[in-house]
């Protein structure tokens, strides 16, 4: 079983934010349960670093562009690894192994291309021209300021794919996610798709396009290539198949037609498979307004898990808002997730089950479970069942709403067994009380590891338990003797 998840490539343009940081959480999230679940995975982020975008932004820094761009990558490489990203590859759009890769793409587009000039309004923060009929007050829909360009440019006959696309999304529903997304694409490419200018000849930062002197790639051909030569395309385009075949690109809803329309579009044309699905997620805002450098209030995702840990911004990024909604991050909110689910209600379940098993001298272990334990027990090994249909949907806030109906259940099952009862009037009742308990516990573990892999790293610990995958869910406890937990989340 082999699956594929993608992150944006990142634009060097700028410093990491919490956008980025909540696109490659999300991807990581989703590797970290398939492989928990037996999956062979590749996971792939990265960096897009051509355009003219870029071009001026080092020129503005007063530097090289390949020393800017070389800067401004390991700003992302090192947000990777304050956030803990499982990623099996980090792509950037310089090396030579894309360079090769997107040329290899360019020439199987040759038969849907042609030469022709090109004038029109460009946006350089698109990077896109943007017809005239489009511009809001004299910019693009997105608020970038535009100028005019003229110039010789090869075109990709999209045009010509419109009816494939439109065929290929009635046969699959699912291929953009979530369905308000899909509407909006769908009705784009409806309206009508003009062929797509692919090469510019007025700067030279990109990638030589073959066959043509003097032009370079329309960085969205070189970004979107990305993701084939992270497969090892063109050199092993069976694993390119096999993996695109049930691969999720994870993008912000800005990027979602370049993924949905052009990506697809040059896929088909060049006899590549397509991914599985397109997942746009929405845009954070913080405290209730736009994040701005002007205003002061960009949230630098190091910063925010300096100040609170890893793991509750992971938590709190997925639990507040659906996946694919627009959010808002707000310390306060931060703060009550933590001391509400995190401390009282996960870390209190872990902390006073694992202590009171510590108390009366380990685990006495006995499945012989009763109508009281049974319900507690089928739910814990159900578990797994019910996040793997959530998380095949991308609906992370549902996985983890799955995961604290269950620490719910337990605490309530605590508060009604009373073990400290127990254990004064009728040890037999207590080992199926505990038991029952334990294998919640370490449910409870698992569910959470893809999203805090630090809290059930800690857990696993405390109970003995590898935590390396889902099959040891469904093995019974053979060693009961745990060691002594300590309390997970501080308490304000």
């Amino acid at each position: 079983m082999k699956f594929c998840v993608t992150t944006p490539i990142y634009y060097v343009n700028g410093d990491p934010h919490i956008g980025h940081a909540y696109a490659s959480i999300a991807a990581d999230i989703l590797a970290r349960f398939k492989r928990l679940d037996g999956w062979e995975v590749h996971f792939c982020t990265g960096t897009d670093e051509h355009g003219i975008k870029v071009a001026r932004s080092a020129e503005a820094a007063g530097m090289d562009v390949n020393k800017f761009c070389d800067v401004t990558s390991q700003k992302f490489r090192d947000l990777g690894k304050a956030i803990k990203l499982s990623n099996d590859d980090f792509i950037r759009t310089t090396e030579e192994r894309h360079i090769a890769s997107s040329r290899e793409l360019w020439r199987r587009l040759a038969k849907d291309v042609y030469k022709d000039s090109y004038s029109g309004w460009y946006s350089a923060r698109d990077e896109e021209y943007v017809p005239e009929e489009d511009l809001v007050d004299g910019k693009a829909p997105s608020g970038a300021p535009v100028e005019w360009m003229e110039e010789e440019s090869y075109f990709f006959r999209l045009s010509a794919y419109q009816d494939r696309l439109l065929e290929f999304y009635e046969k699959n529903p699912d291929f953009i996610a979530p369905a308000s997304r899909r509407n909006e694409v769908v009705s784009f490419v409806k309206s009508g798709l003009r062929d797509l200018s692919i090469s510019r000849s007025k700067f030279d930062w990109g990638i030589p396009s073959p066959d043509a002197p003097g032009h370079v790639m329309y960085v969205w051909i070189d970004a979107l290539a990305n993701y084939v030569t992270s497969l090892g395309f063109p050199e092993n385009i069976e694993r390119v198949s096999e993996m695109m075949a049930n691969c999720i690109h994870v993008v912000g809803k800005e990027i979602l037609r370049f993924h949905a329309v052009y990506w697809p579009a040059f896929l088909m044309s060049a006899g590549l498979t397509l991914p599985k699905r397109i997942f746009a997620h929405g845009w954070w805002t913080s405290e209730g307004q736009k994040m701005s450098k002007s205003i002061g209030n960009v949230v630098d995702p190091q910063e925010i898990v300096e100040k609170y840990g890893l793991d509750p911004i992971r938590y709190f990024l997925f639990r507040e808002i659906r996946f694919g909604e627009d959010g808002d991050f707000s310390e306060n909110a931060l703060r009550r997730r933590i001391s509400y689910d995190l401390a009282n209600d996960l870390g209190n379940l872990v902390q006073r089950v694992l202590t009171f098993v510590q108390k009366i001298g380990g685990l006495r272990v006995n499945y012989d479970f009763g109508a009281d334990e049974r319900p507690l027990f089928d739910d814990s090994r159900n578990l797994v069942e019910k996040l793997r249909v959530l998380m095949d949907k991308q609906d992370l806030n549902g996985a983890l709403g799955e995961i604290w109906r269950l620490i719910s259940f337990s605490n309530r099952f605590v508060d009604h067994m009373k073990p400290w009862e127990l254990a004064k009037t009728n040890e037999s009742k207590l080992d199926l009380v505990l038991t029952a308990l334990c294998e919640s516990i370490r449910a409870i573990a698992f569910g959470i590891a893809p999203f805090m892999p630090d809290t059930a790293g800690k857990i696993f610990d405390f109970m003995n338990v590898e935590g390396k995958s889902f099959r040891e869910i469904n093995v019974n406890f053979t060693n009961p003797t745990f060691k002594p937990p300590f309390p997970l989340f501080p308490k304000e």
